[in-house]
């Protein structure tokens, strides 16, 4: 996975080095220019991987490890990475959950009712409802001799449904934000591993890739040395981790936002 000690210690330079009221509005977004599909941005990456030959399952190991392992690595990675740009994802900037293409994406209720929510009210709801899953010992099991449900591969969906929806979000209303920070090497290399991943295991539906599909060809596309910046492929080491490390990651996965316990789904409509 990415090198989680490199993504802390820049957000921990980016704490420092700049504040500003998180009631302020996010600039603008000029959705058409799509800053991320430029060659120079598609590009950036803190490591040269072929992440086709990392997501193969090793042998011997237990499906369910595998999706469990690596379901609270990006959760944790997302996390981190949102949380270096929250302060700019305002109730006033970001009124409504969207991502490129200007698709939105709705919450439904504990009683079934649909209801629009800010960006940073939906990201809040996210990471609330991953971290309740993955803090529950019936869906992931951490002791000896407790089995996975039959329905984990559903819910690792669900989880990365949303996963997908939040870095949409950040790529479509926050890309400005990410680059001037120096993290968008971190974003397009998490972004790549995600989706190599969940297309490899068919975890996520067509229906939900199709506002960042051309970002996906462009960063799933395994990128010679030659092409690669210097300065950005040489930070941290992507690797799988094995299922010894799952109960360790549980134990110390934990949302940068508030808490909340409504337990939702969503709707992608466009607009």
């Amino acid at each position: 996975m990415l090198n989680e000690d490199l993504i802390s210690a820049c957000l921990i330079c980016v704490r420092k080095g700049r504040r500003k009221d998180k009631d302020s509005p996010s600039p603008l977004v000029q959705d058409e220019q799509r800053q991320y599909l430029q060659d120079p941005c598609v590009q950036e990456r803190i490591i040269q991987a072929d992440f086709e030959k990392i997501v193969d399952i090793p042998f011997s190991l237990d499906y369910c490890e595998w999706l469990a392992t690596h379901v609270i690595s990006f959760f944790n990675h997302v996390n981190l990475l949102y949380g270096a740009i929250s302060e700019y994802c305002t109730l006033e900037g970001c009124p409504l959950m969207n991502g490129p293409g200007n698709v939105q994406y709705f919450w439904h209720d504990e009683k079934g009712k649909k209801f629009k929510c800010t960006a940073p009210e939906y990201v809040d709801y996210v990471m609330s409802f991953i971290q309740k899953d993955i803090l529950e010992e019936s869906i992931f099991p951490t002791k000896f001799g407790n089995a996975f449900p039959s329905t984990f591969q559903m819910i690792v969906k669900r989880i990365h449904r949303y996963l997908f929806h939040v870095l949409a979000h950040i790529y479509h209303a926050h890309y400005n934000e990410v680059h001037i920070l120096g993290l968008h090497g971190h974003l397009n290399t998490l972004f790549a591993h995600f989706m190599v991943f969940n297309l490899r295991y068919d975890l996520l539906e067509e229906k939900e890739t199709d506002v960042l599909q051309d970002l996906i060809k462009a960063l799933t596309t395994f990128v010679p040395a030659e092409t690669m910046n210097p300065l950005t492929s040489t930070s941290g080491e992507e690797g799988a981790a094995d299922s010894d490390n799952t109960a360790q990651a549980t134990a110390t996965a934990g949302p940068l936002v508030s808490s909340s316990t409504n337990e939702l789904e969503t709707e992608v409509t466009q607009t």
